[in-house]
């Protein structure tokens, strides 16, 4: 038992090691750019291998294997991490050769990259399980065997030596551009969210939002989708918002009076929109600008009004569902009040998103504006008592983001050997092909395709490695079928985003369950409901790209998508709760539902003859369906608005 502590222990020395020198290089990198190609990405891709292949062992640390499984699980554990070390190194010894002469890959190079690949594989499937690893072994088959395929599926053929060429020791595999633009821009971003997260200004930032929304019906609800929408944007990782507000929030909300899987279920759908707010969106941001050549500033202000209609939408279902069970503001005695030292505190999250937005608006490089946020959250966390006394706090963040910087680089180094195979063997343009002629010219097809495999794929998995695979096989389906590009990319983000809530996978619902203490899937279904809005947003910001406000502007098409897109989020939420002030009818749930889902069609002119039958529905007579008490929407959101 002490030798298997030991060894234990040793393990996890080394992987605390790596981690924190991982989030320190990122940045350093930040800072003065990124290394050199022939090492940077494969020893980054190596050492986060190594601490994923350490962290989680073959067999689960909770479970109590016998000494033989135990001997056999630590010596395949040793082979793989020794397998990583040499094809990682090998690949620096090949591009040196490359660079001096003409060179021949020897066998001995493309079984060591095989080998790489699998442990790869087998890092990614012990991260994020089977479904993406079965897509990248069957395309290393494909691959080798598709020559031997019929139809529209046969390629020329390629042997294993090519395989690995392209796959491994290339720049369009696993160290090809989108791990560049990881290790580039989004690392650097994803350490400042732990940091964030690990110097206490999660529970400022907490503190404030119950204390902004106190006069408000839903109280810590609407203050969950507050802190959420915030934090989720600078942190980047769903679980982590769930676990670290929902902690504090989903109880408070609990005794609100809503109930375990509603609670669970405003926790997982705010947590998880985190990512589509800017100015950061968990990094995506700026990976799209780099994908797309636009500036930060247009994704920013494309993502602006969709977000707002996302986090407004929650914030109406949460009001419709508190007053349906007739749950009242908090009695002003028991509200949070804000003291002076939390406005102080604030700033420790304030400051830093406006150093951001300060560096970009000023024309530098996103990366600078990660290594700017970065350094003003370790400057403004000495200011807590706690972090002084403490200095370990900062040693404890810089190893959980180097953690999560090396399971987000294994996830792009799996999506590269999916890359890889699809440069090699034109699959990618033969399936955009195949795509494109199932839908002909109608996009609607391109777009339910595209949302249904961003949903599948980004179940698990981390939402830019999925969201970089489909816009970059399928994205161009739809540029050529009309849509803009900057929509196409934000389309697949967001489902990329939501596939976080929806199940059976729903990650982040079933993290926020056990917090709640409710049953993972209806929490699932429950933030589903909660955020179908957000799974309408994207097909409407295409078809009207003016909802981006940077494509194709036009005022009037604006106001009406806005108006027509408000009406709507409030006739589908009072349908769905059967409360609009007081109780509707089937009939009326019925009749209010297809208005919203008539609202959401872009036809300008059935369009306007929906909101006018809107509005005179909110203005009816009770005995329309609860029409006098639809007055109370407008009651609602002058409660909301004193609560902000």
């Amino acid at each position: 038992m002490i030798e298997k502590m030991s060894l234990r222990t040793i393990g996890l020395s080394i992987v605390a090691v790596l981690a924190a020198a991982m989030a320190l290089q990122s940045i350093w990198v930040a800072w003065s750019g990124p290394w050199s190609m022939a090492f940077g990405r494969n020893m980054l891709m190596g050492a986060a291998l190594v601490i994923v292949l350490i962290s989680w062992p073959v067999y689960r640390l909770d479970t109590e294997p016998s000494r033989m499984v135990r001997i056999a699980g630590a010596i395949l554990d040793t082979v793989l991490v020794a397998v990583v070390i040499m094809a990682c190194w090998r690949f620096t010894q090949v591009e040196h050769l490359q660079e001096a002469t003409f060179y021949i890959f020897s066998t001995y190079d493309t079984w060591l990259a095989l080998a790489g690949c699998v442990a790869l594989l087998e890092a990614t499937r012990r991260l994020f399980g089977l479904p993406i690893v079965i897509i990248a072994t069957l395309m290393i088959l494909y691959c080798l065997f598709g020559g031997y395929l019929p139809g529209i599926f046969n390629h020329a053929g390629v042997d294993l030596n090519r395989t690995m060429q392209n796959v491994w020791y290339g720049f369009q595999g696993v160290f090809g551009m989108p791990t560049g633009v990881v290790i580039r821009v989004v690392m650097v971003f994803v350490v400042f969210g732990l940091l964030l997260e690990g110097t206490g200004a999660s529970d400022a930032l907490i503190r404030c939002s119950v204390a902004l929304t106190g006069k408000s019906r839903g109280g810590p609800a609407h203050a969950a989708v507050v802190a959420s929408a915030l934090f989720g944007s600078m942190s980047g990782s769903v679980t982590a918002n769930v676990v670290g507000s929902g902690t504090f929030t989903i109880p408070m909300i609990k005794r609100r009076g809503f109930s375990p899987a509603m609670a669970g279920g405003i926790e997982a759908a705010a947590s998880t929109g985190g990512q589509i707010v800017p100015p950061v969106m968990g990094a995506a941001a700026f990976l799209m600008a780099d994908l797309t050549g636009e500036l930060y500033t247009t994704i920013a202000l494309a993502a602006l009004v969709p977000a707002i209609f996302y986090y407004g939408s929650l914030f109406a279902a949460i009001s419709v569902q508190a007053r349906a069970l007739g749950i009242e503001p908090i009695p002003e005695a028991e509200r949070v009040k804000l003291s002076r030292q939390d406005y102080i505190l604030s700033l420790q999250f304030i400051l830093p998103i406006l150093a951001i937005v300060a560096v970009l608006v000023a024309g530098r490089s996103p990366a600078l504006a990660g290594f700017a946020a970065v350094v003003s959250t370790v400057v403004l966390g000495l200011f807590r008592k706690q972090n002084r006394e403490n200095p370990k706090i900062f040693l404890n963040a810089l190893v959980q983001g180097g953690k999560a910087c090396a399971s987000i680089l294994v996830a792009v180094g799996c999506i590269g050997v999916i890359l890889g195979v699809l440069n090699l063997t034109g699959l990618g343009l033969t399936f955009a092909s195949l795509i494109s002629s199932i839908s002909d010219t109608w996009l609607f097809g391109s777009l339910l395709v595209t949302a249904f495999a961003c949903l599948v794929l980004g179940m698990g998995m981390p939402t830019l490695p999925a969201y970089l695979i489909i816009v970059l096989v399928l994205g161009p389906v739809m540029t050529k079928l009309g849509a803009d590009m900057i929509a196409v990319h934000m389309f697949v983000f967001y489902f990329g985003v939501l596939s976080a809530i929806t199940p059976p996978v729903a990650i982040g619902a079933f993290a926020a369950a056990p917090i709640a203490q409710a049953s993972p899937m209806v929490t699932a279904f429950v933030a589903l409901r909660l955020a179908v809005t957000g799974f309408i947003i994207p097909f409407i910001f295409v078809y009207e790209p003016s909802l981006l406000l940077v494509v194709d502007f036009d005022p009037v098409n604006f106001a009406r998508v806005c108006v027509a897109l408000g009406l709507a989020i409030w006739m589908l939420n009072t349908g769905i709760v059967g409360y609009a002030g007081e109780r509707i009818g089937p009939a009326m749930r019925v009749v209010r539902i297809l208005m919203a889902i008539g609202l959401i069609i872009q036809e300008p002119a059935l369009q306007y003859v929906l909101i006018v039958a809107s509005i005179g529905l909110l203005v009816l007579p009770g005995r329309f369906g609860g029409g006098h008490a639809d007055q109370a929407m407008g009651k609602q959101v002058s409660e909301t608005k004193g609560g902000l």
